[in-house]
């Protein structure tokens, strides 16, 4: 759903409105976006991909991989699927613990798409990334079963089937297409 406002507000006054469920996204000034439910097939994706990528880099401190992690930079405030980032540049309080607001961008923005989901907008919110440094983008379709890749300076790669997929260089990950659907089948099929 897309909410267009008759006044603009600002990004620090749409930071300061109540969260809401689904998360919604300040795209530019007037237009407030609320993204769809997750339904399985995006959450089991989500899950495993968070799962896969913390569970090689977490320990070793290279990286974290957040589901719906709320971002806020070059006047935009969204909330992609997975937002995977550098553990160097991770916030950190004086505690230790993760700062609850990140104003920056991801390394690496995933996005799956859900049944009616608006794909021009989730392509405009990774370029958006890209454009402010974001090194990878994935833009995931589970009902096409492909997956587009996005870095910066070249136009997206579809990828399907057994391809190997890029993934941040200091990420030891090798996947394919084929092995991310693979997921969405019951491990009872998988064994």
């Amino acid at each position: 759903m897309t909410t267009t406002l008759h006044k603009s507000i600002s990004l620090a006054e749409f930071l300061k409105l109540p969260e809401t469920k689904p998360a919604s996204e300040f795209i530019d000034g007037h237009r407030i976006y609320q993204k769809p439910m997750p339904q399985g097939k995006h959450s089991r994706l989500q899950l495993k991909l968070c799962n896969a990528i913390n569970q090689i880099a977490e320990e070793q401190e290279i990286a974290l991989a957040f589901p719906e992690l709320r971002c806020t930079f070059g006047g935009r405030s969204i909330v992609p699927d997975v937002s995977v980032f550098a553990w160097e540049r991770i916030p950190f309080d004086a505690n230790g613990e993760i700062e609850n607001t990140f104003g920056i961008y991801p390394d690496w923005t995933i996005e799956i798409l859900s049944p009616e989901q608006n794909t021009t907008k989730v392509i405009i919110n990774i370029l958006h990334c890209l454009k402010h440094s974001t090194r990878l983008g994935w833009l995931i379709d589970p009902d096409e079963r492909l997956l587009l890749v996005f870095l910066p300076g070249q136009q997206p790669i579809e990828m399907t089937g057994d391809e190997v997929l890029p993934i941040l260089e200091f990420l030891q990950l090798n996947l394919t297409v084929m092995q991310v659907f693979a997921w969405l089948k019951s491990t009872k099929i998988n064994s």
